[in-house]
């Protein structure tokens, strides 16, 4: 093993110790004093709480070491290469697994306080596979509702409604996926677009009604299935710039001049602050915002995976145990303030439960040159429209803008760091190299991968 890599590794997480919990102060400082935002985050712990039946103070140590196996996963993902086999968090959200083909890597993983498994199959070979069944999604049986990468078992699901589990096996064969890569498991799953009445904060198109997902430059981010290329809008009004349904399910509006992007999510009452949009793993907990069912908690399932509508088949959704309806089409997700992705569609209800997809932000973002908006950035109205942006020849990520900190603040805890973001610690100046909200063993020295020095 490349020793070096092991050491910078190790350092870029440590102090962000995976399963450790995170020494919380019982009483603010005079700096720390209760403020809206406080009130915002404890109101939407209380929401975790409900919904994951876990205490409020076990939702804030959750969020905390959740972020943590974020940055680690990042790392790992990066460090490993071919030899990543896909993440996941243990049910409390307290330990990160990452999966391996080469037992050699183990003690990188164990570097970065997560534990390593050791598979057969990379993720990417595993998305090579998925990608023969989404080759084949025009032939999918009706009785097949979806299909996934599922990292926990290092296999591909495909879904299956009773009395199709046959056909399902032999829609896989035919597709040339190998029989010992697919475990077809039984479903009451009947997705369906959720279009019908808005979700999140409303827009109208033509007869129907939508949600905001995210506030982008120029306008926001929505559901595919929520409006096609050049549909004009109301509330905010605004036309579609991109769309794309099936296949994928995402667009987005380009506002009319007067209308301003806000970083912030409704949570029926009150409002959530958007800091960035750093994916979560696997088994993290996700809220979802809609104005049917409100603000409502569960847990990522599986990522990576492809739902068949009765539109067409949908590839790259995430999958959650968050229950939704229709009408919170094209809403919100979050994990803690960071963006994960918008509603794309699902079954069940939040009576009996249910399973939700959402269509990821990051390649939103990326097929649009999009910038999220984020708190720390000032809102600006819409005073020109911008120019239709060009899908980019290689996926980049959107430019965080600069917090609001004043450079050579000092360091502190509990607070949103945005690119290009300085701070003071032990004597020493630091400059932001992942925007994050910093947490207590997240101090500049202690963690490379956030901070550089300046």
């Amino acid at each position: 093993m490349n020793r070096k890599i092991l050491a910078a590794t190790a350092a870029a997480i440590a102090g962000a110790g995976l399963v450790t919990a995170i020494a919380l102060t019982p009483n603010a400082s005079a700096g720390q004093q209760a403020t809206a935002g406080d009130r915002s985050q404890s109101e939407m712990l209380e929401a975790m709480a409900r919904d994951l039946k876990i205490s409020p103070e076990q939702a804030k140590l959750r969020l905390a070491s959740e972020q943590r196996a974020a940055v680690a996963d990042n790392t790992l993902k990066k460090q490993l290469g071919t030899s990543y086999a896909g993440s996941w968090l243990d049910g409390s959200g307290t330990t990160l697994t990452v999966a391996v083909t080469d037992a050699a890597v183990g003690d990188l993983v164990r570097a970065a306080g997560a534990t390593p498994k050791t598979v057969a199959r990379s993720a990417a070979e595993l998305d090579a596979a998925k990608l023969r069944l989404d080759a084949k999604s025009a032939k999918a049986p009706k009785t097949v509702p979806g299909w996934f990468t599922d990292v926990t078992t290092n296999s591909i699901v495909v879904l299956a409604n009773a009395g199709g589990e046959g056909a399902a096996k032999s829609w896989a064969a035919e597709a040339g996926v190998p029989s010992d890569l697919v475990r077809v498991e039984a479903s009451t799953e009947q997705p369906r677009p959720l279009i019908d009445i808005i979700g999140g904060n409303a827009y109208t198109f033509g007869s129907g009604r939508c949600s905001i997902g995210f506030a982008v430059d120029g306008g926001f981010v929505t559901a595919g299935h929520c409006g096609r290329t050049g549909t004009r809008t109301s509330n905010p009004s605004g036309s579609v710039a991109g769309s794309s349904f099936p296949g994928n399910d995402y667009a987005w509006v380009r506002a009319d001049a007067g209308n301003t992007p806000r970083p912030l999510v409704n949570r029926y009452p009150g409002t959530v602050p958007v800091a960035g949009s750093t994916e979560a793993p696997v088994n993290s907990s996700v809220c979802r915002s809609g104005s049917t069912t409100g603000w409502r908690c569960g847990t990522i399932l599986q990522k990576n995976t492809s739902v068949t509508y009765p539109e067409g088949t949908i590839t790259g959704l995430t999958r959650t145990n968050a229950c939704a309806e229709p009408g919170d089409s094209g809403g919100s997700w979050l994990t803690g303030d960071q963006a994960q992705g918008v509603t794309s569609g699902g079954s069940g209800n939040c009576t009996s439960g249910g399973t939700i997809y959402f269509q990821p932000i990051s390649e939103i973002l990326s097929v649009y040159n999009l910038r999220l908006t984020v708190s720390g950035n000032p809102p600006s109205s819409t005073t020109t429209t911008p120019t239709t942006p060009t899908t980019p020849t290689t996926p980049t990520s959107p430019t965080s803008p600069t917090t609001s900190n004043p450079p050579g603040g000092t360091w502190a805890p509990y607070t949103y760091y945005g690119s290009g973001a300085t701070a003071s610690y032990g004597g020493s100046n630091y400059r932001v190299i992942q925007p994050h909200t910093s947490m207590p063993g997240w101090e500049p020295p202690n963690v490379p991968a956030l901070w550089e020095l300046a």
